[in-house]
């Protein structure tokens, strides 16, 4: 199998291009990412995820933030060009809609997603589907996701590379 049909790929595109559900790009091609090639930060993988965070914190206004990490995935995406995770990918596009919004973002616009645009058509089909399939979601929801979600794991795992107890002096 091809690494950009990996299902999580899919669903990082289907949730890219369908209902720009940037929260959700970052969680799936985290989990891909884990999954090849954990803690290889200049990997591919790393800059799409670079790629919809920045897109997020740009939906919220965080403009500095956006900035910071879309020149990031600009800078992990062309030193990977020749990585297969881009040969369905119009990376010439995809690097000219990154500059845009960079250039969006510092003349002060507002947000304004795009699209990947694919260069294979049966990935393209099997994106499509799935976007298609989508359930709607407001845009408050999507602005917000990051607030909505159980981060008890998280704060818990944190907790103990910190050095911090967790538990309530009930627990036994």
């Amino acid at each position: 199998m091809h690494p950009l049909f990996h299902p999580l790929f899919i669903d990082y595109c289907t949730y890219f291009n369908g209902n720009q559900d940037y929260f959700e790009c970052h969680e799936v091609l985290e989990e891909y990412w884990k999954e090849i090639a954990p803690g290889d930060k200049s990997h591919p993988l790393v800059g799409y995820v670079q790629l919809a965070t920045g897109m997020y914190h740009w939906r919220r206004n965080n403009t500095v933030g956006a900035m910071k990490i879309l020149k990031k995935a600009i800078n992990n995406f062309s030193i990977n060009q020749s990585s297969p995770f881009f040969e369905f990918i119009d990376f010439d596009e995809l690097c000219k809609n990154c500059e845009l919004c960079l250039e969006a973002i510092l003349n002060g616009n507002g947000f304004k997603p795009f699209t990947l645009s694919f260069t294979n058509s049966k990935f393209a089909a099997t994106v499509n589907r799935k976007v298609a399939e989508l359930p709607n979601v407001s845009k408050e929801f999507l602005l917000h996701k990051h607030m909505l979600r159980d981060r008890t794991d998280i704060l818990e795992a944190r907790n103990i590379k910190l050095g911090i107890s967790t538990k309530h002096k009930d627990d036994k």
